[in-house]
C-alpha cells in the first residue's frame, strides 16, 4: 500500500550548477525535503523530429503529492529546458522515521515566500 501523499519526483538538469539552483529553489520554498543531485547521466531522447543525446545530471526530490503542482511550476521557472523532465512517482513505503521526518520539514501547502 502506498504511504499517503509521498512522491519521488524525477527531473533531468543540463550541469550540476542548474540542478542546485532549482534544488535551492524548492527547499527555499519548502517544497521539497531533500534533493538529490546525480552526475554522470548520459540521456538519448527524441527532439524536434531526431535522436538527440545529452549529459546530464538527475535529481531525485522527495516531496508530497499535494505540493506537485508546485513543484512542476519552479522547476518550469527555473530551468534552462524548453520541455523539462518532470515526472512523479508515488511512494509506496519506506522507513518511518524519514517519512516522519519530511512531515516535519515540509509544510502541508509549501511555502510560496522564500526563507
Amino acid at each position: 500500500m502506498a504511504e499517503e501523499g509521498y512522491i519521488i519526483v524525477l527531473v533531468t538538469a543540463s550541469s550540476v550548477e542548474e540542478g542546485e539552483r532549482i534544488a535551492s529553489v524548492l527547499l527555499e520554498r519548502k517544497v521539497a525535503a531533500c534533493v538529490n543531485i546525480t552526475g554522470g547521466i548520459r540521456s538519448l531522447f527524441w527532439w524536434e523530429g531526431k535522436i538527440d543525446r545529452a549529459h546530464e545530471v538527475l535529481l531525485i526530490i522527495k516531496s508530497k503529492a499535494a505540493l506537485l503542482e508546485k513543484v512542476i511550476g519552479l522547476v518550469k521557472e527555473n530551468h534552462s529546458y524548453d520541455v523539462p523532465e518532470v515526472i512523479a512517482l508515488p511512494v509506496i513505503g519506506g522507513s518511518k522515521a524519514y517519512l516522519e521526518w519530511m512531515e516535519g520539514v515540509i509544510p502541508p501547502a509549501g511555502d510560496d515566500e522564500p526563507t
